[in-house]
């Protein structure tokens, strides 16, 4: 499929109008402005900041920036909670509608927010001198186009495949549709200077653009660990009486979760250890409904909990009070955040086995199980039937996160990363 020359679409963008002026937050003065050779874009489509994946990767990207001297202009959407961090400039877009939030995947307000992001962004180059973009998921698009007219080497931050997370949307998932955002992808990833995807993403890349530049991210796990007593605490708050066993997932409740295969395996869990109690913990925006309805009689009974998205500072009470934490994602290529999270909470976890969670479970810190609800079930109850094992499990996990998953680890290969785009050629040819 011959696509659009990328400096005939970039010619149309700077023909557009002006876009309404970005509100920034203040700039904290803790030190000088950096050199322009350090000063980075990042252009998030996201509601930010927001307790959930691609945000919360975002700002671990922007403090490990800090930490490292960089100076960043960080455009994204006109929602979420401000956020201080010192050399970091958040700068949103206009808000023309007045949207107060936006749900996770695609939507008609994604699309919609998209637009003033992308003249935002067109604003920002025309005005400001980068050394580099770091544009994440769609807004890579745009960067990669207005980066070869302003000469900006662009970093395409690759959370998810396109074709992969579209394909379950209706009408998306059809063939024609399929292989052009197959041919959409494979133009944006043989275009970026370099690109950095989530765990589990980078065989797709190498496949695709395997003269393209590639990172992978490997996220740290910096929560604050729990204090003593809010597992308990929240134990009394569900109303789990002391000794029964807790089975838990926190993430989102998106369809590739599995979490219809989790409900399915319950009973088959409890025919065994009648008191296990599953607490499944993230829904919002009425994504909880499907789950809530598939598990009505086992919420009525007690033997199921579902809990609205907490906020992160949450998480690490309801990862203590967990006995066994399970990943069932059914499909999809990139790692969910929760996984490192779950790695450094020194529980013991069941994860489907996947190519994406191989990334960074295997069998010595995992039990991984096919995705079928009866395996799920099997390999939770290896763990609820065997506490040495389960011990055994936990403890290798919680020494990998500690090993592989430190905030220093992170900040370096952060560091690595920019240096890698900053000695490449800028600007390739479309």
């Amino acid at each position: 499929m011959k696509l659009v020359a990328g400096h005939a679409v970039t010619g149309a963008l700077l023909q557009a109008a002006e876009p309404a002026k970005a509100t920034a937050a203040p700039v904290p003065k803790s030190r000088p402005s950096a050199p322009a050779y350090r000063r980075v874009l990042i252009v998030a489509p996201q509601p930010f900041y927001e307790d959930r994946g691609t945000p919360i990767a975002v700002r671990q990207v922007v403090e490990g920036l800090s930490q490292l001297g960089y100076s960043v202009d960080l455009l994204a959407y006109p929602v979420g909670s401000d956020i201080q961090v010192p050399g970091v400039r958040l700068m949103r877009t206009a808000n023309p509608l007045r949207f107060k939030s936006v749900p996770v995947g695609l939507s008609v307000k994604k699309v919609l927010l998209d637009i003033p992001l992308t003249l935002a962004l067109l604003s920002r180059l025309r005005t400001g001198a980068y050394s580099c973009i770091h544009a994440v998921e769609e807004a890579a698009f745009p960067a990669v186009l207005l980066g070869r007219h302003y000469r900006v080497p662009v970093i395409y931050d690759m959370q998810s495949s396109l074709p992969e997370q579209l394909a379950t949307h209706p009408g998306l998932g059809a063939t024609p549709v399929r292989y052009l955002l197959e041919q959409l992808e494979s133009w944006l990833l043989r275009r970026a200077d370099l690109v950095v995807s989530s765990a589990g993403l980078a065989s797709r890349v190498r496949e695709v653009a395997p003269h393209t530049p590639l990172h992978e991210w490997q996220y740290p796990s910096v929560m604050v660990p729990a204090a003593r007593g809010d597992a308990e605490r929240l134990r009394r708050r569900l109303g789990i009486p002391a000794g029964r066993p807790v089975v838990l997932y926190g993430g989102t409740f998106q369809s590739y979760q599995g979490l219809g295969q989790l409900i399915e395996a319950i009973p088959m869990v409890r025919a065994v250890v009648p008191d296990a109690t599953f607490v499944l913990v993230g829904a919002e925006n009425g994504t909880g409904a499907a789950v809530r309805a598939q598990g009505a009689a086992l919420l009525q009974s007690g033997a199921l909990h579902v809990i609205d998205r907490q906020p992160r500072h949450e998480i690490p009470g309801y990862l203590g009070l967990a006995d066994v934490l399970v990943s069932p994602r059914s499909y999809g290529g990139n790692l969910p955040l929760k996984v490192f999270d779950y790695l450094a909470a020194g529980r013991p976890i069941v994860a489907t086995d996947i190519p994406t969670h191989r990334t960074v479970l295997n069998e010595d810190r995992a039990v991984l199980v096919p995705t079928q609800s009866s395996e799920l079930a099997r390999g939770i109850l290896s763990l609820l039937l065997d506490p040495s094992r389960a011990d055994r499990l936990a403890r290798a996990g919680r020494r990998y996160a500690e090993e592989h998953l430190g905030w220093a680890r992170f900040v370096n290969s952060l560091g690595n990363l920019y240096e890698a785009v900053h000695q490449h050629a800028p600007a390739k040819s479309a």
